[in-house]
């Protein structure tokens, strides 16, 4: 079993999703993503098992205790995790796999790392930087997603992500969407062609 995870984190608006759409249509043939499940509702344009999978709070609280997830955490009232199964069966298949998660799951997915032993050495987080707090609050605001209070709630969160961007592999400062991409391509090809 050769397969690494790339664990992809940082603060709501600072571009984690178009850096990893983007990874995933590269490296199609050799990275898979694991699609994470959320009580959230669907924001509009999202589709049920491509961009999440949607379920009741009851569902997921159901799926904690049957230990189902390899990480999941509890973010502005609602669940989001990943998986197992669908993570296992991946690195089965010799898969790359690539995690979107919040740094609460990075955290999770970190004090797991030495219980499976298939998963020690494998996982390579990076945590995406924004330039700035208020940076942030203008993408938040031009994504036009968020209440203003949502967007305060976000940006409270997200001072708190980076006062524990230490605990990731790497950190990307955020600049242009071109460079932050080079630069995420240069960690994964130094990983994946590591093992």
């Amino acid at each position: 079993m050769n397969s690494i995870a790339l664990v992809i984190s940082g603060p709501a608006g600072v571009g984690k999703t178009t850096l990893c759409e983007r990874l995933l249509s590269d490296l199609e043939t050799e990275l898979s993503r694991v699609i994470t499940v959320t009580t959230r509702l669907p924001r509009k344009g999202e589709i049920e098992g491509k961009d999440y999978l949607f379920i009741s709070k009851l569902e997921f609280e159901e799926l904690i205790l049957a230990d189902a997830f390899i990480e999941y955490a509890q973010i502005h009232a609602n669940y989001y995790g990943s998986l197992k199964k669908t993570f296992l069966d991946l690195f089965k298949k010799d898969q790359n796999v690539l995690l979107n998660i919040d740094v609460q799951g990075v955290s999770s997915l970190k004090k797991i790392e030495n219980s499976y032993t298939f998963l020690k050495n494998r996982i390579v987080s990076v945590f995406i930087m924004p330039k700035s707090l208020n940076e942030l609050r203008e993408r938040l605001k031009s994504r036009d997603l968020d209440t203003f209070d949502e967007i305060e709630r976000r940006l409270t969160t997200a001072a708190d992500e980076i006062k524990h961007n230490q605990i990731f592999d790497y950190t990307i400062e955020s600049s242009t969407k071109d460079e932050d991409y080079k630069r995420l391509l240069e960690i994964y090809n130094l990983h994946s062609d590591k093992v």
